[in-house]
């Protein structure tokens, strides 16, 4: 079965520095666009930074120049380096992998991982 597992998660303080994984399983990865999501709490989810299956990028407006998402189709894999952390990226993040096929969209989420920004 699919399989979307984030990890990296944990506690920084400002200013610091994270890279969250997400692995994938059960999909061919290379076909499917990925991407990051956070929500903090009493907030909605919103798009973190994306990457196309042709290595094509998006970020957020309040990440962009901080935040570098990359994969590893190798690896089944795609990173998200998290630079100059501020307290407001305090959030669950989730990883997403989508494809469309025709009219059939294929979605899956992970269980999120923690990021806490505190001094």
């Amino acid at each position: 079965q699919v399989q979307i597992v984030e990890s990296g998660g944990g506690l920084v303080q400002p200013g610091g520095s994270l890279r969250l994984s997400c692995a994938a399983s059960g999909i061919t990865f290379s076909l499917y666009d990925m991407a990051w999501y956070r929500q903090a709490p009493g907030k909605q989810r919103e798009l973190v930074a994306a990457i196309t299956i042709g290595d094509g990028t998006n970020y957020g407006d309040s990440v962009k120049g901080r935040f570098t998402v990359s994969r590893d189709n190798a690896k089944n894999t795609v990173y998200l380096q998290m630079n100059s952390l501020r307290p407001e990226d305090t959030a669950v993040y989730y990883c997403n992998a989508d494809r469309k096929v025709r009219i059939v969209n294929f979605n899956y989420w992970g269980q999120g991982t923690q990021v806490t920004v505190s001094s």
